[in-house]
């Protein structure tokens, strides 16, 4: 018993020690919206790429990446179940064509053999550059920027010399 609750006590240490601080959907999504485009009626998805990248912005919408620095944000007519859980979706198209208003997102789970397909209402174009570029700036706010005479001591160097 003592030596189960000493394991609990470790792994909560080690939770409150991590130091990245995580967006919520809500601050995801905005994030994207403001680096999207005004809205398309179609896009096109690569030919032959086998998987999709894509990221889940909660169970309205997704993005989807066309390459590292171009996607598409998918805003979806209601609640997609199982979006936010999924580990890979199906994009219903035309081909090649993804289409707003007639097109779908269908999210695969393990959980869920008949999955719900849920209709694609509004596509615009993402920056993914800038997206990167918040996010990174986001980040050395919240960290916050070090001057540049602030050197960080890595232990010894093999220059240093030790006196006995």
């Amino acid at each position: 018993m003592r030596r189960l609750l000493m394991t609990l006590l470790a792994v909560a240490s080690l939770g409150g020690c991590a130091t990245t601080p995580t967006m919520t959907t809500q601050e995801r999504f905005n994030l994207y919206v403001q680096h999207a485009g005004p809205p398309v009626s179609s896009f096109r998805l690569a030919r032959f790429v086998r998987h999709t990248q894509w990221t889940p912005l909660g169970d309205r919408a997704l993005a989807v990446w066309t390459s590292q620095s171009r996607g598409h944000l998918l805003e979806l007519r209601g609640r997609c179940p199982g979006l936010s859980i999924a580990h890979t979706v199906q994009i219903t198209n035309s081909f090649g064509t993804v289409n707003a208003r007639w097109d779908s997102v269908i999210p695969r789970t393990a959980s869920v053999a008949m999955p719900q397909s849920c209709r694609i209402i509004r596509i615009r174009p993402l920056d993914g550059t800038a997206i990167r570029d918040a996010r990174r700036e986001m980040r050395n706010t919240i960290y916050g920027d070090r001057p540049a005479d602030v050197v960080e001591d890595t232990g010894p160097d093999v220059t240093d010399s030790f006196e006995e």
